[in-house]
């Protein structure tokens, strides 16, 4: 299946290392190594972090067609810092490249012809106009692609009618549960929050078929069909949280692109979400035949 990804490229600065990631780049990596086709639309800068991004893209069997090397900007940086448990924090630098590439007919007319079956995007990049332009203008051009939107909200980096915005053009929604608490309080403040009224609400309001909510060590919560069903998560030892939801993200995408019932899809998506927190950095070396492994461990 052919996959449309958009948004941010950055390098996620810890004390001693950097690593390439950005939410749209993480789950394009994992969808691409899950054996999907996948294009990110994205920019980076004429700089060094900018070509080692490009290596390194090229690296994980991504192309980098649809990626603009623009001069003059620097490409994305998030400092990272995670506490005891490896829950991590991020200061992200804007604008960025990720936040001015621009997208023309040329673009367009080629990403047409690859016609993907779907389209995922998330927030952060979306909060500056020339990136929610590019967004607008792929979703028009391809009506029928459905929508995988990856809310990740940073602090200081959305806004309540964005989120409002993008959640109207999703087909699956996914966010974390503190996610889920915020958006509820700010939208239904005399309401009794809970997962399942927070998911009937949003569901309804913006018409999404699917909203998946992680809850970290504790798997997930999956509302489909009128339907909340809670899934087990798998205990690791974890390295750093940084990638996980994205990963977690792009297998239970392709467990719906392979059609595979909820519970499996949920339960693989668990699973691989683990096993990169299990691992430093965002985009760290697995095998699916690992993922498998501890879904056969989990279940035996």
């Amino acid at each position: 299946m052919q996959i449309i990804t958009i948004g941010e490229i950055l390098w996620d600065v810890f004390d001693q290392a950097e690593y390439l990631g950005g939410a749209p780049l993480n789950f394009s990596a994992a969808a691409q190594r899950l054996g999907n086709q996948v294009a990110l639309v994205s920019g980076v800068g004429a700089d060094p972090r900018g070509n080692r991004a490009l290596e390194s893209m090229t690296m994980l069997g991504l192309t980098t067609e649809f990626v603009q090397v623009l001069r003059g900007k620097d490409t994305g940086t998030a400092r990272v810092t995670t506490d005891s448990s490896g829950n991590a924090n991020f200061f992200i630098q804007r604008p960025a490249a990720f936040d001015q590439f621009q997208i023309g007919e040329g673009q367009l007319t080629a990403i047409a012809a690859l016609q993907p079956g779907w389209i995922y995007y998330g927030t952060l990049a979306q909060t500056h106009p020339p990136a929610l332009a590019a967004l607008d203008a792929i979703l028009q051009r391809l009506p029928n692609a459905k929508r995988f939107y990856d809310m990740n909200l940073r602090e200081g980096h959305w806004n309540l009618p964005l989120v409002q915005r993008l959640s109207r053009q999703a087909s699956i929604l996914k966010l974390n549960d503190a996610e889920a608490e915020t958006l509820f309080k700010l939208t239904r403040p005399s309401g009794n929050f809970s997962l399942e009224s927070f998911s009937r609400y949003w569901s309804s309001t913006y018409s999404i078929d699917t909203i998946c909510i992680t809850l970290g060590s504790k798997g997930c919560a999956v509302f489909s069909q009128n339907t909340l069903q809670l899934f087990s998560g798998f205990t690791v030892k974890v390295a750093d949280t940084v990638g996980a939801g994205d990963a977690f993200a792009a297998a239970f995408l392709h467990g719906r692109i392979q059609g595979w019932p909820i519970a499996r899809q949920a339960a693989f998506a668990n699973a691989l979400g683990a096993l990169v927190a299990s691992r430093a950095g965002a985009t760290p070396a697995w095998t699916v035949d690992e993922c498998l492994k501890m879904l056969a461990d989990h279940a035996g």
